[in-house]
């Protein structure tokens, strides 16, 4: 069981605060990770945990005891690094076995884990190797091995794929999703790749500036965010986010757009918008597709013409940019299709997806 809790955490260096009051709890055997942009904190808020860093204020807590002032060694944690950090005079045998040596753990007790682990994470054969005879999808999992033979409570797991190349990332994405199955611990992992966050993780914390912007499972985060912040970052494509204001006509509300466009905004319960109101109007482009392929049968869908300023062919799928009366807007075309520059085509809407921000605060408002 391993439980670890955030309460009104705080780091600064000198006069500059880089985290600023984090509360948060962690699930037991609950894969979290935390995203952002480089300079978010946390990468930072993970070395507290690690006992790496001081913690400038409030505490950190794992199965309810303060670690504040436990020495890292102490705290039943393992840590995988970006940058591997194995010993490139040692085997991988010996790279994994090391801190097993160091805590004086049996000979036939660390050959027996590390022969395991091997076997999990097909290394059987490269235990005699050294480092720079092993790719990099090899030596991040040699590092992964070394932290799997400890048998944490938690692992930490600081950007270990931002190293690897596009393909043997996404084998590397798998790989630990299969470990978090097989050792049924609890992990904390780090990216700013939002991709892998939603592919890897049971809940997502997304930071900016030391402050945490949302927290919620990968679907809450794509369908729901919170504010404009987190409704760029999460989702490949980004989700269209144009300014607006709100207008009136006989009852019902429009977004109105600087070009001209006027898209409606559908009834919906407890809904409270004000004529001349500036907005941020969002929609993810999977929700703006050509109508001959799409969703424009369904309730909500609005049909309306544009021009295609950009196609960008991606084998399953075309992303468009369109000029829509003025207005750029993201559009997602299925299948192999090709599309040519002014081309005009009519694209389906689904309005049920629409968001709309408070202009001023960047919080969704609708």
């Amino acid at each position: 069981m391993a439980e670890l809790k955030f309460d009104n955490v705080v780091k600064k260096y000198g006069k500059t605060q880089v985290v600023h009051g984090i509360d948060l709890d962690i699930r037991d055997k609950e894969f979290l990770v935390l995203v952002g942009p480089s300079g978010c904190g946390k990468s930072t808020l993970l070395r507290m945990v690690a006992g790496l860093e001081e913690i400038s204020g409030g505490t950190i807590s794992i199965n309810g005891k303060v670690v504040n002032e436990i020495a890292p060694k102490d705290r039943g944690l393992a840590m995988v690094f970006q940058n591997y950090a194995l010993y490139p005079h040692m085997n991988v045998f010996d790279n994994m076995s090391f801190g097993l040596k160091l805590s004086k753990t049996p000979k036939e007790e660390i050959r027996r884990r590390v022969e395991e682990v091997a076997a999990i994470l097909g290394l059987e054969e490269f235990l005699v190797r050294k480092p720079h005879e092993l790719s990099g999808g090899q030596r991040q999992r040699v590092a992964m091995g070394r932290a799997m033979v400890r048998k944490p409570s938690i692992f930490l797991f600081d950007e270990p794929l931002s190293n690897l190349d596009a393909k043997l990332r996404i084998q590397m994405r798998a790989e630990i999703k299969m470990l978090h199955q097989r050792v049924d611990s609890t992990i904390i992992y780090v990216t700013h790749d939002q991709v892998e966050a939603m592919t890897l993780a049971d809940r997502i914390v997304v930071l900016r500036d030391g402050v945490i912007e949302q927290v919620g499972t990968p679907l809450e985060l794509f369908s729901n965010p919170a504010n404009t912040f987190v409704a760029g970052f999460i989702g490949t494509p980004p989700m269209n986010l144009v300014p607006g204001r709100i207008g009136k006509n006989n009852g019902n509300d429009f977004v109105i757009f600087e070009g001209g466009l006027e898209i409606p905004v559908p009834e919906k319960e407890n809904k409270t918008l004000n004529e001349g109101q500036e907005v941020v109007f969002g929609l993810r482009a999977e929700e703006i597709t050509p109508v001959a392929q799409a969703g424009t049968g369904l309730p909500g869908a609005w049909q309306f013409e544009g021009k295609v300023m950009v196609s960008e062919p991606l084998g399953h799928e075309t992303h468009l940019h369109m000029d829509i009366s003025g207005t750029t807007l993201l559009c997602k075309s299925e299948g192999k299709q090709t599309f040519e520059p002014d081309q005009e085509l009519t694209l389906g809407m689904n309005l049920k997806e629409m968001h709309l921000f408070d202009a001023g605060t960047t919080n969704q408002i609708y």
